[in-house]
């Protein structure tokens, strides 16, 4: 055989070896892609599933990173409707005197608490974050207070807060990337409206003071909007002492990912680590979704004024698969009692559905009463012996 003819068919039998071990291999083996951030976490939003990380519980001075905690607690406040988006916020001096980055609020300046949110969540405006502090809780102080109860209610361990914007250099004010994570995650399921403004890359707005009327450009400082087609957020922050941070997030075919990074070496650096994590998360992960919409059958009620209950699915269920499992081979199980003892309460848990895949539970649902039934009195059993007897 003439040896070139040796040599390419060689070369043809290693490309279809190593192209039958790409195929064999198990997705787990996958190396996570090079970061060059000390510490990063990438986490998939609905079901706060890790898939990877490096030094996730490190505590590290965030920066405007901060401004995540900041504006899930003005949601906070929007949910509960103590505040409202046309809400009129008045600017101090103490707001305008704010350095580093700055949309340039003036004293006694009033903007509607929608702009303010733009100022933060677009431009990382120091001055809007310490004016919707002001608003808010009637000082800085006070919303930093409101900051840390709410991590603290999070089980954010590795969390404290000493100014709402995070210029303080003070070794008091830190967080971790798996925090930073889980306050991004929070704020983005339970208030994703966010997104509408962390999605916007320029908007004018207009400063109107005793001096006049002007436009001034939001300029958005996460340039993975132009860099990642499938950004959507979140907020950047960059100190001498945190260098430069970042909490991504990202939607691609109904998985929502969260990159941050600390402490990156560079502007360009934590934008490149981002991307190279979220890549790396689409590139090995796959969604289960049940939507549970079916309808449940009733369930027997014992001692109680009802004899029997409707059920609801308290929501649907997702599961993150990054092994490369074959998701149609998931079972899903009911599991509910022959019958429940009254009173029960509407939401009240009286089963559930079991998820397991190959065999091995990987999570559940709860099944709910849709109805309040209280406890049947000696007044009800008599009714309910009329009734019997009038229809018999």
């Amino acid at each position: 055989m003439n040896k070139y003819l040796k040599v390419t068919l060689c070369n043809v039998l290693c490309c279809v070896m190593c192209f039958i071990f790409l195929l064999l291999m198990p997705l787990e083996t996958l190396a996570a892609p090079p970061v060059e951030a000390p510490s990063y976490i990438l986490m998939e939003a609905s079901t706060g599933q890790i898939i990877c990380e490096q030094n996730a519980e490190e505590r590290r001075s965030p920066a405007s990173i901060t401004k995540i905690m900041t504006l899930l607690v003005i949601f906070d406040h929007l949910g509960s409707g103590r505040v409202k988006l046309d809400s009129e916020v008045m600017t101090s001096a103490y707001a305008k005197s704010m350095g580093g980055s700055q949309v340039f609020l003036e004293e006694g300046e009033v903007q509607t608490l929608e702009t303010i949110i733009k100022c933060i969540a677009v431009a990382s405006g120091n001055d809007a974050s310490v004016a919707a502090a002001e608003f808010i809780a009637g000082s800085e102080q006070e919303f930093v207070n409101l900051m840390n109860k709410r991590a603290e209610e999070m089980g954010l361990t590795n969390t404290h807060f000493e100014d709402c914007c995070g210029l303080s250099e003070s070794d008091n004010h830190y967080t971790s990337a798996k925090d930073v994570a889980l306050m991004s995650r929070e704020l983005i399921t339970k208030y994703p409206q966010i997104l509408d403004y962390t999605k916007i890359w320029m908007e004018d707005i207009t400063h109107s003071t005793h001096q006049g009327t002007s436009n001034f450009t939001l300029s958005s400082t996460n340039k993975l909007l132009k860099m990642y087609e499938w950004t959507t957020g979140l907020k950047t922050g960059s100190t001498s002492k945190a260098l430069y941070c970042l909490s991504a997030t990202a939607s691609k075919d109904n998985i929502d990912l969260i990159a941050v990074v600390m402490a990156s070496p560079s502007n360009k650096t934590r934008f490149q680590d981002a991307m190279a994590l979220l890549n790396y998360g689409y590139s090995v992960s796959a969604l289960y979704e049940d939507a549970n919409e079916e309808k449940l059958p009733t369930i027997p009620v014992k001692g109680g004024v009802k004899d029997e209950a409707p059920l609801i699915y308290q929501g649907p269920f997702r599961y993150l698969d990054i092994a490369g499992s074959d998701l149609n081979s998931i079972e899903k199980t009911i599991s509910l009692p022959a019958e429940i003892q009254a009173p029960v309460q509407r939401g009240d848990a009286v089963g559930e559905a079991v998820y397991k895949l190959n065999g091995e539970r990987i999570g559940s649902v709860s099944i709910l009463s849709d109805v309040t039934i209280e406890k049947a009195g000696y007044k009800d059993y008599l009714l309910k012996l009329w009734k019997l007897y009038y229809n018999l």
